[in-house]
């Protein structure tokens, strides 16, 4: 999978890597080329991520990312083109909390954050308990297969 990442606020080159790791990993468990895809990945802070989300989702508060979707559904999605799959914006501050609160490293919390959008990206929601059971264990084979357990 090709990655674009903006020059702001990259992590480190070892993330990058996972992260890189880890796209295609979604990518071929969903049955893509992951040479054939291609994502956008933008880093931001607190005060740019609550702007976005009252931009886009009327929501006055920080969240730890957000997933815009190329296609409404995962059937839209072409298998045989290089096409660009979506747009993922991380908020590496409120990342950094929440690997604190749960206790795992900054560098796992990222890579999920982004496996996580990844699979917005490929057309999984989770707005139902089976929807969201089904999203976590596809994400868990992802970071378990990048050794990055909890």
């Amino acid at each position: 999978m090709n990655i674009v990442f903006s020059d702001e606020r990259m992590p480190g080159e070892r993330v990058v890597g996972l992260m890189r790791e880890a796209g295609g990993c979604c990518a071929a468990r969903e049955g893509f080329d992951a040479e054939k895809l291609e994502v956008s990945v933008t880093f931001v802070d607190a005060a740019e991520m609550r702007e976005l989300n009252r931009l886009y989702r009327e929501i006055d508060g920080v969240t730890d990312v957000l997933s815009f979707p190329q296609y409404a559904a995962r059937a839209d999605i072409p298998k045989d083109a290089y096409i660009s799959i979506g747009d993922v914006v991380i908020c590496s501050e409120q990342a950094l909390l929440q690997a604190d609160d749960f206790g795992h490293s900054p560098e796992r919390e990222l890579v999920y954050l982004f496996v996580h959008s990844v699979f917005h990206l490929l057309g999984y929601d989770h707005g139902s308990d089976g929807d969201r059971s089904e999203m976590r264990e596809r994400e868990e084979a992802v970071m378990e297969r990048l050794r990055l357990t909890r």
